[in-house]
């Protein structure tokens, strides 16, 4: 099957990594693949050299948008696909104009998040929804508000989880040794590990909040953050308005998350919304203990196997931290066995890959 992919950016970002995940995932299972980026942003791109990859360099004018357009036109036509599948909004709204023009026998759009914009983008989205063959978002929460606000129809969209490369993302006790080093830690010293980028969404002052609070016998836990963004000076500022400065650690961007979620000891999502939260997925398939808000998806990931907060509530986080920090050594072991086994049989990138072929057909 020859199978083109179309995203917004491949920025950093969950919703650019299970694409990158999934286009290598069809290489391995002999498909022939065509990733487009609207933008050139390229930090996060498929590890197969197989996989056709282009950035379109479209620029936010109406010439760049006509240029863009021409030049997908072109790429679809000469490649000829089997399916189109689009993903996040912007790449979303671009392929269902692309049909109009180009060849595309089957056309899928995947929103990664439970908010995809304001009042424009829904009616955009709805304008626009007979040009494409199915809609998913990646946690029936996100469907569920997608059809409240207007965006399509409940018949036309489904749920359709990320996938976990089950592989890549396991514990790994050297990894863990090595970046422990790095960061000058004993093993002994609890590592908490949150993974997004600073933005409004991720509520990093909620986090910061938190961890401000916890205990006086929990005040040598340290925090490590591996995210860019337009609020990092903010965040910054926030750390030392709040003394934490000795006890956070801001990472940047890092291509080896799988080899961090080793090194912590506790992960923490704190965001005001998300989508499906595969960092959570993440985390759980490296065996760590998760406390998370309850937003979007993450309620439907985390199952039984870890906290489940309220968004925006720090004071209730920071008692979830406190819990968890303070499990002995087997409960915890015991909870992220559970964690890993249950990502294991529900979200396998592999199992995933299988599922979106079959919708393919």
């Amino acid at each position: 099957m020859k199978i083109v992919l179309i995203i917004t950016c491949l920025g950093m970002g969950g919703a650019q990594r299970q694409v990158s995940d999934l286009a290598d995932e069809f290489i391995k299972m002999g498909h022939r693949v065509l990733l487009l980026s609207l933008n050139d942003d390229i930090l996060v791109k498929p590890k197969s050299n197989k996989v056709e990859l282009a950035a379109l360099k479209m620029l936010k004018t109406p010439m760049g948008f006509i240029k863009a357009y021409w030049q997908a036109r072109r790429l679809i036509k000469h490649f000829n696909p089997d399916v189109v599948h689009s993903h996040m909004v912007h790449a979303n709204l671009f392929a269902r104009l692309l049909r109009l023009s180009a060849n595309m026998p089957k056309l899928i759009c995947t929103a990664h998040s439970s908010y995809e914009g304001g009042s424009s983008r829904m009616f955009a989205y709805r304008v626009t929804d007979r040009l494409c063959d199915l809609s998913t978002n990646v946690s029936q929460e996100a469907v569920d508000i997608s059809v409240k606000r207007g965006a399509m129809h409940a018949s036309r969209i489904i749920a359709m989880p990320n996938g976990i490369d089950n592989a890549r993302f396991t514990f790994n006790p050297s990894s863990r040794a090595s970046l422990r080093t790095k960061l000058q830690l004993a093993d002994n010293t609890p590592l908490i590990l949150a993974v997004g980028r600073f933005t409004e969404a991720k509520d990093y002052p909620n986090l910061l909040t938190a961890f401000s609070l916890l205990p006086s016998e929990l005040r040598h836990v340290q925090l490590a953050i591996i995210g860019i963004g337009e609020d990092q000076a903010n965040i910054e500022e926030l750390v030392v308005q709040l003394n934490l400065t000795p006890r956070v650690h801001f990472l940047g961007l890092q291509r080896n998350v799988h080899e961090w979620m080793s090194a912590a000891d506790l992960f923490v999502l704190s965001s005001a919304w998300e989508g499906f939260g595969l960092v959570v997925a993440e985390a759980m398939a490296c065996e760590r203990v998760v406390v998370a808000t309850d937003c979007g998806g993450v309620k439907e990931v985390l199952g039984e196997c870890g906290i489940l907060v309220p968004p925006k509530n720090s004071d209730t986080l920071a008692g979830a931290l406190t819990n968890a920090l303070t499990l002995n050594i087997n409960d915890s072991r015991l909870l992220g066995m559970k964690a890993k086994k249950h990502i294991q049989e529900k979200y396998s990138l592999s199992v995933i890959a299988k599922e979106w072929l079959e919708l393919y057909q």
